[in-house]
């Protein structure tokens, strides 16, 4: 099994102690340490901004005055690197200082024995890597935590806010988390509009350490009334001592005036049934009448309960009656409704014409119940009918324009996502000009794997001087032709600025500024995330910037390894049209021999597989350490064949793309 090799920087100002500590390290077994010596501060803060390193040794014969500044200095240069401090005071209050002030740990170069040096080193570099995957796990909840749509909050159980996120304030209408936490100091009375509701929460929380789907009307900041559904549980330490409520609101207005609405529409529906013209009836399958509106109970001179349950042999001469049923027979018996002129005799007064509809009545599974009839006096006939009429023309006309528009937007759409296709580059630039494509310097490639409709991933690669490329890559929030434009407003903006990509910051930061103008006036929120790359032949380096893209891989198919391309300040920077004002820097890497680049969109590691499960970022940088050793497409073809291993359906629900940069692996 081969040991794990650690790049090593050595900051010693004595030869003899520098040969004494490479000795010791040389010596392990489980671990290789690749050592660079540098004799001075100076010389070391130099190497580490230029070189990454693991850990930094640091052997100086200074007073703990001047080595605790030195610390600080080394940890302001690479705050993520470890640094590990060989001295030469024995007391313990020089150690805990050191310790103290951000160093992993303190030894003596007089005592300590080449195992002892070898832990130390091991662990201080696993405490770093925990520490950093830490921050990133801490950074990532910290971003669905304030992004969420969904309002998220902690309370006590007196009713104050501990925290709450963007969400919850916009939700209320507080400009800040900060302005709603201290606007609300008793949530029962500021918030809730029912006196008792929170009462009524606090019990329910007692009883079960749970609610969902607690609705209540409450105040928003101004006094506008809105609905809100909570869920809610309780946090309690391990004695069981209610500590704090966490959950989650949504705003749910819109659904409450909706079933308002809709309980509004059906209390005027009864209302109209009873007040409308038509006499309307219902009978079941043996004929019994099982409904009846106020029109038809005074047609017949009987209340309502009276007739429920009866048939028409009850209230009609026989001859009548059976002429009735056998009508009703054919609307049960074929399921098509039954239209006919009748003549009506009341007690009182001479015959009266009416017209008849009888419609059969079905349940949830088509089965035909019993029907439905109504009949109103002949004169309204032709009224009914002209409005029938026209309805009926409106309705063809309506459905007929909607028809053709359909089939222009699904022939829009279809050009669109060709267009889109067509917009990516089909011929890649090589180095040195002229040269075959199999012969250049860098070769590029790429996979794009649409999900068939419009969307917000886009490329390109194109040459900007004899010597350098640019690969810009981006995906725009969400999908369809509102994504499409941002995408087609950004690659005509770089097409535009190709002249500044030499300083892939700079462009990011003025196509942000473009961006972000022209969005602000739609006043939707769109951002896009972007990457853009530099590849320098003759200067051999790599210089890029980064607008909260996934980041890149950096692979090396002679030493089969990669890792992820990270920003030396150690900073993350928001996507495109988020901050008008956001200065984007450029950061510079080395280019080596054998070096691959891959460029990614999120579609590659939010696939879901079976059981909700997603395809994950280390799942991606696992499967591309495994075939390091192999040219981007080939790497490229063996990750799509994975995704769609992995996937629980058939097709990608997001664009899947993929750009790759091969440096040949001799350079002149």
């Amino acid at each position: 099994m081969n040991a794990v090799e650690f790049h090593v920087l050595l900051i010693v100002d004595q030869p003899s102690h520098g040969e004494s500590i490479t000795r010791c390290l040389s010596a392990s077994r489980v671990a290789r340490f690749a050592l660079s010596s540098v004799s001075s501060l100076d010389d070391g803060l130099a190497r580490l901004a230029k070189d990454p390193f693991d850990l930094v040794l640091m052997a100086v014969s200074e007073s703990p005055a001047v080595i605790l500044t030195s610390l600080g200095l080394l940890l302001e240069a690479a705050e993520t690197v470890p640094v590990i401090v060989l001295g030469d005071r024995d007391d313990e209050e020089t150690a805990i200082e050191i310790v103290h002030a951000g160093a992993q740990d303190y030894l003596l170069r007089s005592r300590f024995e080449p195992v002892v040096l070898v832990r130390a080193c091991i662990y201080a570099i696993e405490r770093a890597q925990a520490q950093t995957k830490l921050f990133e796990a801490e950074e990532r909840y910290r971003s669905i935590y304030e992004n969420a749509v969904e309002g998220i909050f902690q309370t006590s159980p007196e009713g104050q806010y501990l925290s709450a996120n963007r969400a919850l304030a916009r939700i209320y209408g507080y400009e800040s988390p900060d302005d709603l936490t201290k606007s609300v100091q008793d949530i029962s009375r500021m918030l809730y509009v029912e006196p008792d509701r929170r009462a009524e929460f606090v019990r329910t929380m007692q009883q079960h350490d749970v609610v969902n789907a607690f609705e209540s009307p409450i105040y928003k900041k101004g006094g506008e009334v809105i609905w809100i559904s909570e869920n809610v549980r309780a946090v309690r330490d391990q004695r069981g001592r209610l500590l704090y409520y966490e959950g989650t609101v949504e705003d749910i207005t819109g659904r409450k005036r909706a079933e308002m609405q809709l309980s509004q529409s059906e209390a005027l529906y009864h209302s109209l049934v009873d007040a409308i013209q038509q006499a309307i009836f219902r009978k079941d399958l043996n004929e019994r009448f099982t409904f009846g509106n106020q029109r038809f109970c005074d047609t017949l001179g009987k209340p309502l309960g009276e007739i429920l349950g009866r048939t028409d042999f009850d209230f009609f001469p026989a001859e009548l009656a059976a002429k009735y049923q056998k009508d009703d027979k054919v609307v049960l018996t074929t399921g098509k409704h039954f239209e006919t002129i009748e003549a009506y005799q009341p007690t009182e007064g001479e015959t009266r014409y009416v017209q008849v509809l009888k419609t059969p009545l079905r349940d949830l599974t088509g089965q035909i119940i019993g029907l439905q009839g109504l009949f109103w006096d002949i004169t309204e006939r032709k009224r009914a009918e002209e409005r029938e009429r026209l309805a009926n023309e409106a309705l063809a006309t309506s459905r007929e324009e909607l028809r053709r528009k359909n089939e222009i937007m699904e022939e829009d759409l279809k050009m669109a996502n060709e267009i889109q296709l067509a917009m990516l580059p089909q011929v890649f630039p090589v180095f040195p000009a002229g040269v075959a494509p199999a012969d250049s310097l860098v070769k590029f490639c790429h996979r794009y794997t649409p999900t068939g409709s419009v969307g917000g991933d886009f490329f390109n690669v194109f040459q900007i001087s004899p010597s350098k490329a640019g690969v810009f890559i981006c995906d725009v929030m969400g999908h369809g032709v509102r994504s499409a434009l941002v995408t087609a407003m950004i690659r005509a903006l770089v097409e535009e600025l190709r002249t500044d990509t030499s300083d892939p910051g700079h462009l990011l930061t003025v196509i942000n500024r473009h961006i972000r103008n022209i969005l602000k006036q739609t006043g939707s929120p769109l951002f896009t995330t972007a990457f853009c790359l530099v590849v320098d032949v003759e200067k051999r380096i790599y210089s890029f910037g980064n607008a909260g893209h996934p980041k890149p891989f950096l692979i090396n198919r002679l030493k089969r390894t990669a890792e992820r391309i990270k920003e030396t300040d150690g900073k993350r920077r928001p996507a495109l049209g988020l901050i008008a004002d956001t200065d984007y820097p450029t950061f510079e890497i080395p280019m080596t021999a054998g070096d691959s680049i891959m460029l990614f969109t999120d579609g590659v590691f939010e696939v879901e597989g079976p059981g909700e499960m997603l395809y994950t970022q280390e799942m991606l940088l696992e499967l591309v350490r495994q075939h390091a050793a192999q040219p981007c497409p080939e790497i490229f073809d063996t990750i799509l064949r994975e995704l769609k291993g992995f996937m629980a359906q058939e097709l990608f629900e997001d664009d899947i793309c993929l750009v790759g940069v091969d440096v040949a692996e001799v350079l002149p």
